[in-house]
This record gives C-alpha cells, structure tokens and sequence, in this order.
C-alpha cells in the first residue's frame, strides 16, 4: 500500500518505519525543511528505543521516503495519515486545530482516485467532520473517505507497541473505508483486537482513556500521600490492589505526577469539552488541579532538604517526562526545576537521552554532567525525577563520597532505603515515611 503521512514527530515517525517495515511504501511529509534534510541524510530525528536501526533499514530499502511537498506525499497514496500536532490553546486549553485543519486543506488538492483520510494526532470529537468539509470545499470532485485511527504508542516504547499492539482502534463510517484500514493491519490479523465503531466514538476512545489513565495516576499519588501520613507503605499497597484484576497493576506507580505530549493535554481537552457539552467531569478536573499541585509538593520536598544550607546545590537525575524518550515536554521534572529555580539554587542534571533536549528549553539556567556521578559532585542533595533504569544500579557509597550533604528525594522510589541509611543518607521515597540515618540505621542492620 501507498502511505502518506504528514508529520515526523513521536507519532509520525514511529509509525511510518512501522509501516513501511510491514512492506508498504511510505513517504513523510514535514513543513521544517532541516528535519526533512536530516532525515534524508539518514539523520534520526528523535529517541526511541529501536526506531533507529529500523529506521535505516528501511531507508536503505528505499520502503521510506522524506519531503516538503504535500503533492509529492499524497497524489499516489491510497492512505494519508495525519499526524500533527494539537498542542494545548494557551487560553481555553481546548486542543488547537490549527495544524489539523492547514494539513486538510492543503492536501486536498492533491487527491488523486479514491484516497482514504486516517486522523493519527488526537483529535476532539466531531474533527472528523471537519475535515470531510474542509476537503469537499477546497476539491469537490474528490474521491475520499475520513477515518479516526487514534495511536496509542507509548512514547519510550513506540517500536514495541507498533508490533505488538494490544488493540486497534477505527472510526469509520463506510465499508469501503474499513477495507483499506483491514488491508493495513492485515499482518495483525489474529494477533489484536480490531475493533470498529462510528467515527466520533473513535474520537473520543482516545480522550476517554487517557483521561482515565492520568485519574488512576492522580489517585495513587494521593494514597501515597495517606501512606506517608500513617506509616502504610505504598509500594506494598499499589501490589495489593493490582492484585484485583478488576483494578490491574498498571499506572500504580506513585510518583512526581503525569506528563508528556499526552496527558496534561489530552485531560485539559477533555475537560474543555465537556464544558462546551454542559457535562460535569469532576474527577478529570480533580486530576489535573492534583497534578498541578503535585509537582510543587515534590519541589517543596526538595527544597526542605536544603534548608538552612548556604548556597545550596541540588543533583537532579531525570530530565525527560519518562524513561525511553527524549521528550520533555511536559515533564514533571522540567516543571519541578522551574520551581526550583525561583529559589535562587544552583542545580546539575544528568538525563541519559533527553540532554540535548533540556538544554533548548533550560539553557544556561542549570549545569549539565556528562554522567549521573559528576552530576553528585558537591551537591547537597539528590532528586530522582525520572525513573532510567541505570539510576537503580548508582553506588551509593561512592555518592556519598562525592557529595557535600548525604540527603535524596526519590520521587520514582528507584533506589533500596536499606542501602542509603547504611551509606548514612537521609531518604524520602514517595508513599513511605522519610528516614534519617543517625536515626534509622538500627533499622537497616
């Protein structure tokens, strides 16, 4: 099958070396010249685990092309999937079509034969519409149908959840559209759940997880507040309850809050259309004011470590809103730095993929090591705030060598409490009461 797909970000990408590792022909559409200029000199332009050596296997098979033109993408595909972006309104929150609609319009000139029109990028309900509109005005005499086929890639974990998806999701209101849509999937046929329904309920499937997905975060950063309080342990807690199949043990993970290209997003977009819908959602609006408090509290944990302490320097480990990516948009450690940075304190942060991408954000305002250890030196203390697999195997003893005052705030719980009181830090996890050394050691022996 010939694809087009109009945008090469975390969607995009992912899924046309996806497709095009399927067998079919696929050409990237960008507007940014240098990321199209990148990608042709078999540049990759962000951090997925995987995605690069398939990325140039299929280069080099000639199965994925790259372009600016919109004519050169769409006028032979019998797909066009769009994946741009819909970035939160910075008024109403509502999600901004503005992308959408400009790629609508735009491609439609270039229709050839009948082409099916496939809404990747997360959409609010009724979008659908729009673009049949949009499209029938700028060229009557097309020939296309509209489908919602919302992703559900994790970022970190794109390559894993193409191939092995645990259901696929399709808007589509014609038979004939459904067709092209199987005949895509055909590899996963047995292997997944395809499910077909109406176009706005395709629409609104994605919202309604995410939302329900960023609620069960909220909720058990909560509990874990409770734990703190009474001397429960959440970890423990979280395993019980995602013993009940009814509840699972997935998004029981407490920590500095949700983030990312999705949620903060995708939960105010919901929330926004609610309002216009005259709904009442209290437990979406719940989660996002939670998360937005959430990411102060876990600052104000940091800070009163240092209190009382000259000058004081602060070793962060994690940049990007979760491990394997890149991306930092949205993370709640980004946040939490900003909020650290209204101290007046001096901050060194380490993050195993996402450096290059702080740095545009974060500039000069922090230093950068060049490993999780040089990023200890002289600090006061050390705040996980994303949960890379490599920060579980840090030497403690050899931190606490490194470091001016022993204290840790591990926002992710990555690191054994045991193993700091004996290497004489001061531990805070989250949903566990805070240990001190001179104090707790008795109870780590």
């Amino acid at each position: 099958m010939k694809v087009g797909i109009i945008g090469t970000g975390y969607v995009g990408l992912p899924t046309g070396v996806g497709l095009a590792e399927l067998g079919n022909d696929v050409i990237c559409i960008d507007r940014e010249p240098k990321k199209i200029e990148a990608l042709k000199a078999g540049k990759i332009t962000l951090y997925e685990d995987g995605l690069e050596e398939l990325f140039n296997k299929n280069v080099k098979a000639g199965r994925i092309k790259f372009t600016t033109s919109m004519k050169e993408g769409v006028e032979d595909a019998d797909l066009v999937i769009i994946a741009v972006g819909t970035p939160p309104h910075p008024v109403t929150k509502e999600a901004d079509m503005k992308y959408i609609h400009a790629a609508a319009t735009e491609l439609a000139e270039y229709l050839r034969g009948y082409t099916v029109i496939a809404t990747k990028s997360t959409v609010p309900v009724g979008t659908g519409d729009d673009i049949e509109a949009l499209i029938a005005k700028k060229n009557p005499f097309a020939n296309f149908d509209v489908v919602s086929l919302p992703e559900f890639l994790r970022e970190g974990f794109a390559v894993h959840d193409f191939f092995h998806p645990d259901r696929v999701v399709v808007g589509a209101n014609t038979e004939k559209a459904r067709n092209v849509i199987k005949e895509l999937y055909k590899p996963f046929e047995g292997k997944t759940n395809m499910l077909f329904v109406k176009r706005r309920s395709s629409e609104t499937i994605k919202y309604a997880s995410n939302a329900f997905l960023a609620i069960k975060i909220h909720y058990i950063n909560e509990m874990a507040n409770f734990c703190e309080k009474t001397g429960a342990d959440i970890t423990e807690v979280a395993k019980g309850m995602g013993l009940d199949s009814r509840i699972g043990n997935r998004f029981l993970n407490p920590g500095p809050g949700y983030g990312g290209s999705c949620f903060p997003k995708d939960t105010m977009a919901m929330a926004y259309m609610a309002r216009q819908n005259d709904v009442e959602m209290t437990l979406i609006k719940a989660a996002i004011d939670g998360n937005v408090k959430r990411k102060k509290e876990m600052a104000e944990r940091i800070l009163e470590m240092v209190k009382g302490i000259e000058k004081p320097r602060i070793a962060v480990l994690g940049l990007a809103f979760k491990d394997g990516t890149d991306d930092c948009r949205e993370s709640p450690a980004m946040e939490i730095l900003g909020n650290l940075l209204e101290h007046k304190v001096q901050v060194t942060a380490y993050d195993p993929k996402a450096m290059g991408t702080a740095c545009q954000l974060l500039g000069d305002k922090i230093c950068y090591a060049d490993d999780m250890y040089q990023a200890l030196e002289g600090a006061d203390v050390l705040a996980i705030l994303t949960e890379w697999g490599e920060f579980k195997t840090l030497d403690l003893a050899k931190a606490g060598s490194l470091m001016r005052h022993k204290n840790i705030v591990d926002c992710r719980n990555l690191l054994d409490v045991n193993d700091a009181l004996r290497n004489g830090f001061d531990y805070q996890g989250i949903g566990k009461k805070a240990v001190k050394a001179d104090v707790d050691l008795r109870k780590a022996v």
